[in-house]
């Protein structure tokens, strides 16, 4: 196991492309670590500069401690899990399994106790002999994990892993990956564009962004107190309310703040608001039952808003409600879109 740390990495394309810009983070013994952001934010160039896929071309990354910016990647003792699995078609799981520890020249017997350790694991006991092409898409990326698993590296890299599975497979998978990691205890760093995704597998999350980092800490924490007004969006689903401060019906705003943020399930209808909170008047332009709760989008002073209620919602298209939120449950934002506190 180890720790991953990365200071003021930078990385620069021809042309004066700046794809991430001065990222540093320092990943725990054990951890996960998860990157998450929109497409072109950098998350996988940075995972790549981790594996030795991509050169540095400022800052440091240090694996255990050892810079290892010259060193390539077979040598940085990590071990790279893919969206497309990357499984040898024409060799059987076993010896998918296998091949990289015979490519290092592991006694046989040594193999085939990591190989059999790691199928029983992972429930591939039963599909050794199996061919890739054989597998369904969820027993291919369990493979490909397993194939990561018998190296016993001191770092796994996991680059979008599940993208390339259905939504019911996605969450078992999710599922399986956090005990596994929880149970190797081996320091992990996962890229995914799903926010979903990396709040429920994340020890430590970070958002990032047009190359920088917008916020990192534990997934909750990030939900709870987003730094800015695109953790804010980009984190959760709906994203959060965002309305100009300063209206009728709201509440004094803090010292700077310009923009007013909520969360749908902190949104009731008719409800008092209690002292300090935001009342706005709304007209309902869609309703969206989705079995256990609804989401209600409505209009409410020039703004589009989603109101996240319990159960079947008797609202129709075009019905008048008052929307609140008590004052504990709103977000300010400043100018820049940074995040004002009391």
């Amino acid at each position: 196991m180890a720790t991953v740390d990365l200071k003021d990495v930078r990385k620069v394309y021809a042309g004066n492309v700046e794809a991430v810009k001065g990222v540093s983070i320092d990943i725990a013994d054990g951890a996960l670590c998860v990157l998450v952001g929109p497409s072109g934010c950098g998350k996988s160039t940075l995972l790549r500069m981790v594996a030795g896929l991509e050169t540095i071309t400022g800052g440091t990354v240090s694996i255990d401690g050892k810079v290892v910016n010259e060193i390539g990647p077979a040598e940085r003792d990590i071990a790279m899990v893919f969206q497309n699995y990357a499984l040898y078609p024409h060799m059987k799981v076993y010896d998918n399994m296998a091949y990289g520890l015979r490519n290092r020249g592991t006694p046989k017997d040594e193999i085939d106790r990591r190989v059999r350790e790691a199928a029983e694991t992972l429930e591939l006991a039963h599909l050794l002999d199996r061919r890739p092409r054989e597998l369904s898409g969820g027993q291919r990326q369990r493979v490909a994990m397993g194939r990561a698993i018998v190296r016993k590296p001191k770092v796994f890299l996991f680059d979008e892993p599940l993208s390339n599975l259905d939504a019911k497979l996605r969450g078992q998978m999710r599922v399986e990956i956090k005990n596994l990691q929880r149970s190797l205890g081996v320091t992990s760093v996962y890229v995914t564009h799903d926010q979903l995704e990396a709040m429920t597998l994340a020890d430590t999350l970070v958002v990032m962004n047009a190359g920088v980092v917008e916020q990192a800490g534990a997934p909750l924490d990030i939900y709870e107190k987003p730094a800015s007004t695109f953790v804010a969006s980009f984190i959760g689903a709906p994203p959060m309310n965002m309305i100009p401060a300063g209206g009728d019906g709201h509440p004094e705003a803090l010292a700077g703040a310009q923009t007013l943020g909520f969360r749908p399930e902190d949104a009731r209808i008719s409800t008092p608001a209690g002292e300090g909170g935001l009342t706005l008047a709304a007209v309902v332009e869609a309703v969206e039952p989705v079995g256990a709760e609804s989401f209600l989008y409505c209009a409410a002073e020039g703004q589009h808003l989603v109101v996240r209620v319990a159960g079947r919602s008797g609202a129709n298209i075009g019905d008048k409600l008052t929307v609140t939120t008590p004052r504990e449950k709103l977000h300010w934002f400043d100018k820049a879109g940074r995040r004002v506190s009391a």
